[in-house]
């Protein structure tokens, strides 16, 4: 004789297959009394029925079975074998000099192309208040190594003489035929002050996309060549994200020790110079560099 708690579990059971089985059942039925069915497919069609919800109990009871027994995976077990080989380099209960942190990031790159380095701050801000909204523009000594896309938007007339001082994208004309067809094949936008009220219409399109020209970054400007100048030379921007961490690209890999520590030192000075004026307390929680795919090192900052 069962137990009061097994005879319990299969009256549960049950009442699931029940409930599986009614409503198919329900038009089962209408059809015979409708006439449309014959006693017999009906019970043959409701025994089926009730065949096929007791399997895909079963299918679903083990299934259930199999997910609670099986342990999540760590996130170092899900990431490639390069990369756990070349994760074992790094010590996460220290935290290295700015030196140290460069040349262990080169040599634990995984993969096997130019990966650009990065540098992430996490900085005790809140985004949300207008002074806390970190951003800015820097000249990287050694350039990013990043071949960048610069757009200009001037006067139709002053696009000729901009486009050979290296803007890709210069005109009124041109940028807004792009825009128009929501078409952002640049990396960086420029734009003369006076231009300005003719792209605050795009805003919505260019500033999730952090192309919307700004004073902070430099690309809103009178001095439109040297801004084009810079920006082919290695001026990158930074901004703050919505968790307050500041993420950028500082070079390649290829670049060598020396050239990304200058580069290195030059963005933390500037994340350094732009801390608010009214910001108690620390301003670095914590700042990591590492490849673009491969394990972070945290640095001292």
């Amino acid at each position: 004789m069962p137990t009061p708690k097994k005879a319990e579990d299969q009256a549960l059971k049950q009442a699931e297959i029940t409930d599986k089985v009614a409503p198919a059942a329900k038009k089962v039925d209408s059809a015979a009394k409708a006439g449309k069915r014959s006693p017999k497919a009906v019970r043959e069609t409701s025994e089926k029925l009730a065949k096929n919800a007791k399997k895909a109990h079963a299918g679903e009871s083990d299934a259930k079975a199999k997910t609670a027994h099986k342990p999540p995976r760590s996130r170092q077990e899900r990431t490639g074998k390069k990369y756990r080989e070349v994760a074992k380099q790094v010590d996460k209960t220290k935290v290295y000099s700015l030196a140290e942190a460069v040349d262990l990031a080169t040599k634990t790159n995984p993969v096997k192309f130019d990966a650009s380095v990065e540098i992430h701050i996490n900085l005790n801000v809140d985004p949300t208040q207008a002074d806390h909204n970190i951003r800015g523009s820097l000249n990287l000594p050694a350039g990013s190594g990043k071949k960048v896309v610069v757009a200009v938007f001037v006067n139709d007339e002053d696009a000729a003489e901009l486009k050979k001082a290296g803007a890709d994208l210069a005109g009124v004309s041109e940028i807004l035929a792009k825009l128009d067809n929501k078409e952002l094949s640049f990396d960086i936008l420029i734009s003369t002050p006076e231009l300005m009220s003719v792209l605050s219409k795009y805003a919505r399109l260019l500033g999730p996309k952090g192309l919307m020209p700004n004073p902070k970054s430099g690309t809103v400007t009178s001095d439109v060549k040297k801004a084009v100048s810079e920006a082919k030379a290695g001026r990158i921007e930074y901004r703050i994200d919505p968790s307050g961490i500041i993420h950028m690209a500082v070079g390649k890999v290829s670049f060598g020790q020396d050239k990304l520590l200058s580069n290195v030192e030059v963005a933390i000075s500037a994340i350094r110079t732009s801390k608010p004026a009214s910001l108690k307390g620390p301003y670095v929680k914590s700042a990591y560099i590492s490849t673009s795919m491969g394990p972070s090192i945290k640095i001292t900052v």
